[in-house]
């Protein structure tokens, strides 16, 4: 038989954990394939990169779309449990669960949303259906499928910061500073402030050897659901006014209030919520590294040409 389509896994993932215990992605493919009898071609059966097996690839997809409809959580790094809606779902076996009853989760219809470019002119369309559509151009398959994948990257690189202490957190955005090209060209252009005493700067990045210009951060390694407000932001500017310096970068893992965005804006402070800080990070492979290229190529019509001939 097929390897089932990722979708087609919903059930049987929420099968793998509604005796409620926390297990790994590991055990979760294992129950699965001994529910569905998979047969070892199918289980070994490789993705054109050769780097993962489709069976792996699609059960992971189908815990990541439970997880963002809230059904599933991730307690821990490569854990998985079931969530009480999850339960309740799993229990009523009356439910055709698919994507489109995904879409009756309001977490699950925002991450579509997020998830495609706002200047995508799929965007509407696809935010309410992840049926398949045949009006799609090959190209549109790839740009949807392109940016799902950065979205669960995006989602990673968040749970692996999480997993981490804050100092280790003020080194990452030292080197993100650095690898997008902030700093110069010496040893110490990047710097993390000692743990005590810093005055609420974690890190000093100097544009010019001798320091006279420099970026003044603070990184705070926050619950991602956590709400960053106004006096968060006037306590940094307060320690940038005593450091004699005249804006400041405030990156974080959570998120900013309308009052923070707007305090910083008069304060002269670059604000970088997760979502943000999560994509320059692709963007500058910092704690990422790529693992397959795609040339999509088109006919050389100058070739073709008569002058050319």
């Amino acid at each position: 038989m097929a390897v089932p389509k990722y979708d087609e896994f919903y059930r049987d993932f929420l099968d793998a954990l509604s005796d409620g215990r926390t297990i790994t992605s590991r055990e979760v493919r294992s129950i699965i394939s001994s529910q569905r009898q998979m047969s070892e071609d199918d289980l070994t059966e490789l993705l054109p990169s050769g780097r993962q097996t489709v069976f792996a690839n699609r059960v992971s997809w189908s815990g990541f779309y439970l997880m963002k409809a809230g059904l599933v959580e991730r307690p821990a790094r490569g854990k998985y449990a079931i969530t009480p809606e999850g339960l309740r779902v799993q229990k009523d076996t009356s439910i055709v669960l698919n994507n489109d009853y995904l879409m009756t989760y309001p977490s699950f219809v925002a991450f579509r949303r997020s998830e495609n470019s706002a200047d995508s002119p799929h965007t509407a369309r696809q935010s309410t259906s992840l049926s398949d559509d045949r009006s799609d151009t090959p190209q549109d398959v790839i740009d949807a499928a392109f940016r799902q994948m950065e979205s669960a990257l995006a989602d990673e690189l968040m749970e692996e910061i999480m997993s981490y202490d804050p100092a280790f957190f003020e080194r990452l955005v030292v080197q993100l500073l650095l690898g997008m090209g902030y700093g110069g060209p010496f040893d110490d252009a990047g710097i993390v402030t000692q743990r005590t005493g810093d005055g609420g700067i974690d890190g000093i990045i100097k544009e010019d050897k001798l320091g006279f210009r420099k970026i003044y951060i603070q990184a705070k390694r926050w619950d991602p659901a956590h709400t960053v407000g106004r006096p968060d932001i006037q306590r940094f500017s307060g320690a940038l006014h005593d450091q004699g310096a005249a804006c400041g970068l405030f990156i974080t893992t959570a998120r900013f209030s309308q009052g923070a965005k707007d305090t910083a804006q008069r304060q002269h402070i670059i604000l970088v919520d997760g979502q943000r800080l999560t994509r320059l990070m692709i963007e500058y492979n910092i704690g990422v590294s790529v693992t397959q290229t795609y040339y999509v190529k088109r006919v050389d019509t100058d070739f073709f040409s008569e002058d050319e001939l």
